[in-house]
């Protein structure tokens, strides 16, 4: 028993330890979120006793899970690829939905709220990477879902876009890495203009947050710098 306790207070520290160190290098107008996926309700546990409040999860089953058996006043971020025919399982208690690659998925979003009688953040994701694997919105296509909600206002009371999200191509090139990152940031401050509603720039992972705050990011995507890697 003696044993098991010491390990489980050595995860602890690390956790917290690792949260301290991360969040006292974050500038105040940065917000951190705090990659949990596949990770146990344990781990997020601990994270949670060292004060973080916001979770992100790239599967919904697995979200909704956690969320059943932790305490509510955790922020869920969905930060994953979704799949429309799943986002009825977090309509009831999702805060903020990262990747909303394509209208069909915000009509759903849409419908699936309003049904819960909310009103869900989402943030467009767009494709910034050179990598056939990312999903995400080309410009025109990001202007087109913009334009449709400016003008069709009352189709989409229960969703509200408050910003952009975008990943980077993963490679080792620091310069490629920044330029995709200052891209983003150039389509944001573009829209902002016409939108104030739009504050939340969400880019940088665990290997390249530092670099995309520099870029201009206000929220980051952080795990394995947390928790360990998987």
């Amino acid at each position: 028993w003696e044993n098991s306790y010491s390990i489980k207070f050595t995860r602890f520290m690390y956790i917290a330890e690792n949260l301290n160190n991360i969040k006292s290098q974050l500038p105040a107008h940065v917000t951190l979120v705090a990659v949990s996926k596949t990770k146990p309700v344990a781990d997020l546990m601990e994270a949670y006793d060292a004060g973080q409040r916001i979770f992100g999860e790239n599967k919904i089953q697995e979200m909704t899970d956690k969320w059943e058996v932790m305490p509510k006043d955790i922020e869920w971020h969905m930060i994953g690829h979704v799949q429309t025919n799943k986002v009825k399982y977090m309509a009831p208690y999702v805060s903020l939905i990262h990747g909303v690659d394509s209208l069909k998925l915000l009509q759903e979003i849409n419908k699936q709220a309003a049904k819960n009688n909310r009103v869900i953040d989402c943030l467009l994701q767009v494709y910034i990477a050179e990598e056939e694997s990312k999903f995400g919105l080309d410009e025109e296509e990001l202007y087109e879902i913009l334009n449709e909600i400016q003008h069709n206002k009352e189709n989409y009371k229960n969703i509200k876009i408050v910003g952009l999200m975008g990943m980077a191509t993963f490679t080792e090139n620091q310069n490629q890495i920044e330029k995709e990152f200052k891209h983003l940031k150039t389509i944001f401050d573009k829209l902002k203009t016409q939108n104030s509603e739009l504050k939340t720039l969400s880019m940088g992972m665990s290997g390249d947050y530092q670099l995309a705050i520099s870029c201009g990011s206000t929220m980051v995507r952080i795990g394995s710098s947390i928790f360990g890697s998987r």
